[in-house]
């Protein structure tokens, strides 16, 4: 008979850091931390249940996030972005159970790793001075997020290559990400559902760890309102840089 996963030691060893990542990133520090969350937590258990658990967490900390943030957000990107999540999302919908979990590792790997050297070889060292983008690059970057969330949560660096460089003050660039991430993580749970991947002991599971990933998004929010402008993106660079090279070696070493 198959031990049931509430009752194995390491669901807790991975689950609660990767919980506790997640809601640290959500309340604004880190930047694309939460990208290790799923990684970690399918140290133990399958890539696609490790998601599934998730999900109904990352909900929980979005509404939150939106309390926290509301009406601090950019009107103007999310009418960029959200568009192309919802392709992204339909997309990953459409191709989820095709995709080789180490081929989707090195693509955020890679993406991670070229952001960040972007970021220190080409734009601008002042926190005020914009790289504006265009639409057609919101729309891009939205899909690939919103595709990369769905496979595993990961929508971080593909949404940070738009964002980043628009130099938005610190609070505004944290309520843009929360709900743009609100918006695909509700739109998401329709097709978790339909895929049967919202269990009732996945449930269960997201329920466990739901305290700790808000212990975390408080400790975010604490951060961020304590860290320099200029600390606060070279921090949100450095950790996407190394959360990439993370994905790079998993993805190399499978």
């Amino acid at each position: 008979m198959e031990e049931s996963l509430l009752l194995n030691p390491s669901f807790y060893l991975a689950g609660i850091p990767a919980a506790f990542i997640f809601g640290v990133s959500k309340g604004g520090f880190g930047g694309g931390l939460g990208i290790l969350s799923v990684p970690l937590l399918a140290l133990v258990i399958t890539p696609a249940q490790a998601a599934s658990i998730l999900l109904p967490v990352l909900c929980v900390i979005d509404m939150f996030g939106l309390r926290a943030y509301r009406n601090q957000w950019d009107a103007d990107h999310l009418k960029r972005l959200v568009p192309g999540a919802v392709i992204g999302i339909v997309i990953g919908t459409c191709l989820f159970g095709y995709l080789s979990a180490n081929f989707l590792r090195l693509l955020l790997g890679a993406i991670a790793i070229l952001f960040t050297l972007d970021f220190y070889l080409r734009y601008p060292r002042n926190p005020g001075q914009t790289s504006p983008l265009g639409i057609g690059l919101g729309i891009a970057a939205g899909m690939c997020s919103g595709f990369t969330s769905f496979i595993a949560h990961a929508g971080g660096p593909p949404l940070n290559l738009y964002l980043l460089p628009q130099r938005m003050p610190q609070v505004r660039y944290v309520a843009t990400t929360v709900l743009f991430f609100a918006v695909v993580n509700f739109l998401k749970l329709v097709p978790y559902a339909g895929l049967g991947l919202l269990q009732i002991e996945n449930l269960e599971a997201a329920a466990i760890l739901m305290p700790f990933a808000v212990a975390g998004f408080l400790c975010g929010i604490w951060l961020l309102h304590r860290i320099p402008a200029r600390a606060f993106y070279h921090t949100c660079y450095l950790l996407v840089a190394i959360t990439g090279g993370k994905l790079l070696l998993d993805g190399y070493a499978a």
